[in-house]
């Protein structure tokens, strides 16, 4: 689908989506894609994640992934920061996301979706 999208809009630069599993509604897997100069990348898998509140997932993915996008220039990197974020939202109560950078990226290499406070 991502690659259909590209092709008939040739402006697009990057395409991202969340993959979502629901379990039931307190346990998710989440991961997510990104499309970028014609390459599919697949951001860590974060299995059973316990979802606190779901409200602002997918808005703290783009964060993350844009944030990505504009600090590294790399499209694997980037889909690994939204994911990651967007699993530490879910862990905490309300829409918007109070995650660091340093927790983000403790998530990114392998620490639990837990906030670290």
């Amino acid at each position: 689908m991502i690659n259909e999208a590209a092709k008939t809009y040739p402006n697009f630069k990057v395409v991202a989506t969340t993959l979502r599993e629901v379990k039931t509604a307190s346990i998710n897997d989440w991961s997510a894609i990104c499309w970028a100069d014609g390459e599919i990348y697949k951001a860590k898998d974060f299995k059973n994640l316990e979802i606190m509140d779901r409200v602002g997932g997918g808005d703290s993915f783009a964060s993350g992934l844009i944030y990505g996008l504009m600090t590294t220039n790399d499209a694997n990197i980037a889909v690994n920061y939204g994911a990651a974020h967007g699993a530490l939202a879910m862990t905490t109560p309300g829409d918007t996301t109070m995650a660091s950078k340093r927790e983000v990226e403790a998530i990114m290499g392998g620490a639990g979706a837990r906030v670290q406070r």
